[in-house]
């Protein structure tokens, strides 16, 4: 599945849009991981568990997103955005969006 946060996909052509695909997940931290940023702010630096954290429910967001996308009969998704929001203290809501679209290759004439 082709994923792009552009509009076009160049040199295609788009032959049918399917509509708008999503998928979302919401995660809370741990416990665990509080302490150690916790100690990890008194002398700076990345908080790799809540790095960790975020970039894998992004991972789960586009899955689920391009799951969607499938059902429909897309091969790509475009216009693709994450956002992300606060649901709770401790949680946040990560979600990817986009268009799914049915592409073909333009021949040369065609670009």
């Amino acid at each position: 599945m082709l994923i792009i946060t552009s509009e076009n996909v160049a040199g295609h052509k788009t032959v049918a849009t399917l509509g708008m695909v999503r998928g979302a997940t919401v995660r809370a931290k741990h416990v665990g991981t509080d302490i150690v940023a916790g100690l990890k702010s008194i002398v700076g630096g990345e908080l790799g568990g809540y790095s960790s954290l975020m970039a894998g429910a992004r991972e789960q967001a586009l899955d689920r997103m391009v799951e969607d996308a499938e059902r429909l009969g897309a091969n790509a998704i475009v216009s693709m955005r994450l956002q992300t929001s606060a649901i709770a203290k401790g949680a946040s809501e990560i979600v990817a969006y986009g268009t799914a679209v049915r592409i073909v290759p333009m021949d040369e004439t065609q670009k």
